[in-house]
């Protein structure tokens, strides 16, 4: 049981993340009758944000930092994109998700530099040990890039910065 019990614990952890983002895309195809391409990497964009803002400051500040930029992103990608498109076809619709999909990925890239780097200085309280019934597993796993690992894709493909 305790080989087993840190992979079930990591696997409600990851089910909790997707069962948040299905109930985001739930709420936005209900309301607005449109599938927003755009809601993961909204999501990524806020993750992006936690990890900048808690290496330079405090935790109490961070998260609600992260919460207004979000919701700052959101009403900018909501007025830019769709609401001019209110009135238009739905497919028009569709291929502006679609685009502010790409763009929001690709500025993430381009910033990021699209190369997975070290965690030097985790997250307070995220990387500390936890016991549940005698199993220990951390709050959260953050796998480094040995120096040896080749920089591929999946796919065999080396990969590096891109620029414009």
């Amino acid at each position: 049981m305790q080989g087993i019990l840190p992979y079930l614990i990591s696997g409600i952890s990851v089910g909790g993340q997707y069962a948040l983002i299905a109930i985001g895309y739930t709420l936005v195809y209900g309301i607005l009758r449109l599938i927003n391409f755009a809601h993961g990497d909204v999501f990524m964009v806020a993750g992006l944000i936690m990890v900048y803002t808690t290496a330079s400051m405090p935790m109490y500040i961070s998260i609600p930092l992260v919460l207004i930029f979000t919701v700052i992103l959101g009403f900018a990608i909501e007025r830019v994109a769709y609401k001019p498109l209110r009135t238009a076809p739905r497919m028009s619709l569709m291929i502006s998700a679609i685009g502010v999909s790409y763009l929001i990925q690709n500025l993430a890239f381009y910033l990021t530099g699209g190369l997975p780097q070290p965690v030097k200085t985790p997250i307070p309280w995220i990387s500390d040990t936890v016991t549940i019934f005698g199993a220990s597993t951390k709050r959260a796993r953050f796998r480094a890039r040995r120096a040896d690992q080749k920089d591929e894709d999946r796919h065999g493909y080396a990969r590096g910065r891109q620029g414009l």
